[in-house]
């Protein structure tokens, strides 16, 4: 099993949830955070005043799945995340030990 964690846009979400969807993922964890890449966040103009956003409006997902299906995951992640634009986002892929599912007890995929 792997663990696939994504940080993307916020207003990509939607596509990445269908898209996800799309492919038989049924369940998903959205938590909205902040963060900066290399870009160190960026200048905005307020009211006439500049001021430094050091920390960006991001929203990560986290997706437990099977190791086999991993990869499509990812590539559809990518493939509905992305703009082109710099601050697109990464994806990273952990293993996952164990997964238990807390009702029935089942444990493994099966859990999932």
């Amino acid at each position: 099993m792997k663990y696939i964690i994504a940080i993307i846009k916020p207003f990509k979400l939607e596509e990445v949830r269908e898209a996800l969807g799309a492919i038989g993922v049924q369940g998903i964890t959205v938590t909205e955070v902040k963060g900066h890449g290399r870009q160190r966040g960026h200048t905005e103009f307020y009211r006439g005043a500049e001021y430094a956003v050091s920390f960006v409006p991001k929203v990560k997902i986290e997706v437990a799945v099977e190791s086999a299906i991993a990869p499509r995951v990812v590539e559809t992640i990518q493939a509905a995340a992305k703009t082109g634009q710099i601050g697109d986002g990464k994806v990273f892929i952990l293993p996952l030990e164990a997964a238990y599912r807390v009702r029935t007890g089942e444990s493994g995929s099966s859990a999932l």
